[in-house]
């Protein structure tokens, strides 16, 4: 992702009905788990991690780009510049490794999954979302700098490959799937969807993925795939 649409999303992420859902997943998931020591490996502007920061975890961001980094330590969030195929981490020296909308950014994301696994302790967690299906392909992932989007074997085979277990894999905003797939069209010229939505809208989409939580739609094409799992 380029600074200028970096720099856009940050003047989004606190109002922004997806960002706001996907805070809501990071909590709702992460609650519940022992504190402990975290990294955020893509953390961009760094509201995933303060999410952890706020349950507790001793949670530090991971990122790339200097506008990300430089974003997220005038929010206060703690950041290491680095890439997610070489952490700037030790060996077995934490608890959570998350990973929200990063992997699809890196052509070798297999050495991101063995990362992963090389800086966890053994019984760490694993937290990581992705796009899901190249069928919802278009000039969003183009403009947002994505190399694929995962299929749900590619992500499960990804994460076992590094040596990991699975403990859940399901899909994330499935019942907007439809809207999505009608809305991209355009599947090579940079178009990005982020950008500013009405409030009876926002507030709407909103709605709907907290619906989605109360149904059995988790084994269903989503927009989104979301998968746990832990170092043995």
């Amino acid at each position: 992702m380029d600074a200028e649409e970096i720099a856009k999303s940050a003047q989004l992420e606190h109002r922004h009905w997806w960002y706001a859902a996907r805070r809501a997943l990071v909590r709702r998931t992460v609650r519940d788990w022992p504190a402990g020591r975290a990294i955020d490996v893509g953390c961009g502007m760094g509201g995933n991690t303060a999410v952890l920061r706020e349950l507790g975890w001793q949670a530090v961001g991971v990122e790339y780009t200097d506008t990300g980094s430089d974003i997220a330590a005038a929010r206060g969030i703690p950041v290491l510049q680095g890439d997610g195929r070489h952490l700037p981490v030790a060996d077995a020296s934490v608890d959570l490794v998350m990973s929200t909308d990063a992997w699809e950014h890196i052509d070798d994301d297999a050495a991101v999954a063995r990362e992963t696994a090389r800086v966890l302790r053994p019984g760490g967690r694993v937290l990581v979302a992705v796009p899901a299906g190249m069928a919802l392909w278009s000039g969003h992932d183009v403009a947002l700098g994505h190399v694929r989007r995962y299929e749900r074997q590619q992500l499960a085979d990804l994460v076992t490959g590094a040596g990991l277990v699975i403990d859940d894999l399901w899909s994330w905003n499935v019942l907007l799937r439809p809207v999505v797939r009608a809305r991209r069209r355009n599947k090579h010229a940079a178009e990005s969807e982020m950008e500013e939505v009405h409030p009876v809208l926002n507030a709407g989409l909103r709605a709907a993925l907290a619906i989605e939580r109360g149904l059995p739609v988790k084994r269903l094409p989503g927009v989104s795939l979301v998968v746990l799992a832990h170092k043995p």
